[in-house]
């Protein structure tokens, strides 16, 4: 079995790496961090099809293993699931009340490929630009 270090405490096995990706999202350019930070992310498991798009066939059949590790400097790690509602919204759910979650903004027109940007609303309503660092 194959592990992915630093997301849950689960293991996939190696069929599942076949559709499952992992994703590194890290902060851009922000007022705060004006040169980005390697510090502050995410980490998602999620299936995309062969262009890159999110598979939500496949988040459906596997939900389960599509975990999100929040890593941020200075803080706790927190840990969650990629969650999806009607209307292509997309979240990450940090526990069972949508009072937490935190959307993504069209996560369902992005092509996830290393260079790409993606903006996620932080639980205090701010929309952040995170670049995609890695897809493997």
């Amino acid at each position: 079995m194959a592990r992915l270090s630093g997301i849950g405490s689960g293991c996939l096995k190696e069929e599942d790496l076949q559709v499952l990706k992992r994703i590194v999202l890290e902060l851009a350019r922000t007022h705060e961090f004006p040169q980005g930070s390697a510090e502050c992310g995410y980490e998602i498991v999620a299936p995309l099809d062969g262009a890159g798009h999110l598979d939500l066939e496949g988040w459906k059949s596997q939900k389960d293993k599509c975990v999100v590790r929040r890593f941020w400097k200075n803080e706790d790690d927190q840990r969650g699931r990629l969650v999806h509602h009607k209307g292509h919204q997309w979240a990450i759910a940090y526990d069972d009340a949508r009072l937490d979650e935190e959307p993504i903004f069209r996560f369902d027109q992005h092509v996830f490929k290393e260079g790409e940007y993606v903006s996620i609303t932080e639980q205090d309503e701010t929309p952040l630009p995170f670049k995609i660092v890695s897809v493997k």
